[in-house]
């Protein structure tokens, strides 16, 4: 009986621990499938759901910080190394990160008509098809795939750093990053601004940072959850971008991560760390032209002093002793081969008109021009793709497909045919080839076939690959009479200039409903328009440009805005709102010598950033944009120093200094 009431008892305890062991695996199993079900419920409900229409609905990605952090991890990238790294975060992180962005998303796309009135907005197309229209103040907002409502232009990532803001901690003469262990380049004293100029530049440039704007930046960022808000800044008619914060389901606000912002000031250290930081391609094997670069090189670096030219303001440029021995080895020396590979109209015919006509111009010139083409192979510096960003979008994409697969397999064959045919490319890997292209979609598409090449893109912005060094801000410059490119040139004198500020367009990207937010029929002396169309009695577009004393070139789905080069064309100051945008011929123009850089959040403090500008400053800066103007002109023939030779000199400019 003892032993029976044992082995009774000895399976009772066996039962009890085995019941016990099952118990505590149930609970741990189900902490696992509550976390892991927590985050999928969090992932859907932490995003504000706004209904359009009845079956379509917008969401607003809260997630894009912790997708942004895990593609980090998974390329090995500390955030704290952006940092110190200034080239580092357009050269290295934007492609790790734009690859996971693939193909599928192309931003949104500029249409152009040709029967566009001439006084209108230059931005002010018909949107494609792929795009809705919620109202008539929020137009573009999503491109509809797969039953959702994808962002308009989603940003390529966002770095949780403070340290890129516009504060004065980012100063040209304290903060120059070169990198660990480089030494700094030989040709330095080339890229920085010229030394009689740094006195007067520092006392009288004029930027946002310049200002304290703390709580006017709060403010921006606060106004789109403020339920004072107008109805164009409605979070139910905002998609979620980068630089406003999301509108969460609830009313408590989610505070979101800063993204990356580069003031002027740090791309101008950026410029000078890149060319000591910078690995360029070394060739398979020697070719003359290797050498003949190198003695360029020397002789640029070594160009004799010029404080003073009859033709030239010297404070305009960065180093104009430089610039001026570059241009004239240019003209000597340089040699530019064609390709005639490529089908037409993607290859060989590009537009002439309109807001892409710089890679049109710019191919049709150098096509014809006798001085610089060579069809010997063995003599080129540089070997020209002729194809038109525009035309590839006109000709291969396909509407409401969501994809510009098929338009980046056209390039790659193409590389592909040269590869094949040619020994030039296989030389330097594409490092002595380059583009010229204008579309907003022409980063993506390059960014990975065409890597190696010198890229002049408009769309010249940081966070989308653009390489200090290597790449070049081409200038979009919206032609209007290709017979005639330089009608209606000109404005009125600096003393019969009455209108402060100027601004009129669509309500492209995010930005311009805020600028409208604060400055529309706000202040008599600010006159910011939506779409500003022809009516009797009333100033024209171009009117307005040609009287007032700054024109605001505000960014629309990408950086880049033919205003700026129109307010140069009128003889406007432009004052440029665009975030990590490179302005054209970066490497040779003194920009703060003629132009207002203000940060996106200084909007608020806009007029008080204008008025700060003395009259004295302001009428130099006004004849600096005449003298510059030369530099962003169209002519029928090229003449020395106009935009064709411009372009040509940044991409001959990179050229040289990679050798």
């Amino acid at each position: 009986m003892g032993i029976e009431f044992g082995y009774m008892s000895l399976v009772r305890v066996k039962s009890v621990l085995l019941m016990a062991g099952v118990t505590f695996a149930l609970v741990l199993f189900a902490q696992l499938f509550e976390l892991q079900d927590f985050k999928s419920l969090s992932s859907l409900f932490s995003a504000g759901k706004i209904e359009v229409g009845q079956d379509s609905f917008i969401y607003h990605n809260s997630s894009r910080n912790s997708t942004y952090h895990s593609v980090l991890d998974a390329a090995n990238v500390n955030v704290a190394d952006l940092v110190s790294t200034d080239t580092e975060v357009s050269d290295e992180i934007v492609n790790r990160v734009s690859n996971d962005k693939g193909d599928s998303e192309p931003e949104n796309i500029k249409k152009f008509g040709d029967t566009l009135d001439d006084d209108l907005d230059p931005e002010d197309e018909f949107p494609s098809n792929d795009f809705l229209e919620l109202n008539n103040n929020t137009k573009v907002l999503g491109v509809i795939e797969d039953n959702s409502l994808k962002q308009e232009n989603p940003p390529e990532f966002e770095l949780q750093v403070s340290n890129y803001t516009s504060d004065s901690d980012f100063s040209p003469k304290n903060d120059i990053v070169m990198g660990p262990g480089a030494s700094p380049p030989s040709n330095l004293q080339f890229f920085s601004t010229s030394p009689e100029n740094l006195e007067t530049n520092s006392r009288n440039d004029v930027n946002s940072s310049d200002l304290s704007t703390s709580t006017m930046g709060k403010d921006a960022e606060d106004m789109l959850t403020k339920n004072e808000s107008p109805k164009i800044l409605n979070p139910s008619n905002l998609v979620n971008d980068s630089s406003v914060s999301s509108i969460p389901a609830t009313k408590e606000r989610v505070k979101e991560p800063k993204r990356m912002v580069v003031p002027i000031s740090k791309m101008n250290d950026m410029l000078l760390s890149s060319y000591a930081s910078y690995k360029a391609v070394k060739p398979r094997w020697s070719s003359a032209v290797d050498q003949e670069l190198r003695n360029v090189k020397s002789m640029i670096e070594n160009a004799a002093t010029i404080e003073k030219d009859s033709h030239f303001d010297v404070s305009l440029y960065r180093n104009f002793s430089a610039f001026k021995r570059s241009y004239e080895l240019m003209e000597q020396v340089l040699k530019v081969y064609v390709y005639a590979e490529g089908e037409r109209p993607i290859f060989h015919q590009p537009p002439l008109k309109g807001i892409y006509a710089s890679e049109g111009w710019f191919m049709k010139q150098l096509k014809s021009n006798k001085r610089f083409l060579t069809k010997n192979l063995n003599k080129a510096h540089l070997f020209y793709l002729p194809f038109s960003s525009r035309e590839l979008e006109i000709a291969l994409y396909v509407p409401n497909s969501h994809s510009r697969k098929n338009l980046i397999q056209r390039l790659s064959d193409y590389v592909n045919t040269i590869k094949t045919k040619y020994d030039s490319w296989n030389r330097t890997d594409g490092a002595d080839h380059f583009l010229v292209a204008c579309h907003d979609w022409a980063p993506a598409e390059t960014r990975n076939i065409m890597a190696n090449c010198i890229r002049s893109l408009c769309n010249s912005d940081i966070k989308e690959g653009l390489r200090f060094g290597k790449d070049v801000s081409l200038p979009e410059t919206y032609v209007r009479s290709p017979q005639n490119p330089l009608r209606q040139l000109g404005g009125k004198a600096f003393s019969q200039r009455r209108i402060l500020a100027f601004f009129a367009g669509s309500m492209h990207g995010y930005l311009r409903p805020i600028l409208l937010n604060y400055w529309e029929n706000k202040d008599p002396d600010m006159k910011i328009f939506g779409p500003l169309r022809k009516a009797k009695g009333e100033m024209t577009y171009v009117q307005y440009m040609k009287s007032s004393k700054f024109c605001i070139c505000a960014k629309g789905y990408e950086v880049n805005s033919p205003r700026v080069v129109e307010a140069i064309f009128y003889e406007c100051v432009p004052v440029i709102i665009s975030d990590n945008f490179v302005p054209p011929f970066f490497e040779t123009l003194n920009w703060e010598s003629f132009a207002v850089f203000v940060l996106e959040k200084d909007i608020p403090n806009l007029k008080n950033i204008l008025l700060s500008i003395s009259k004295t400053r302001y009428r130099l800066m006004q004849q600096r944009v005449k003298r510059v103007q030369q530099h962003f002109l169209w002519h029928s023939r090229p003449m020395k120093y106009d935009v064709f030779n411009m372009i040509l000199h940044s991409i001959w400019h990179n050229r040289v200094f990679r050798t």
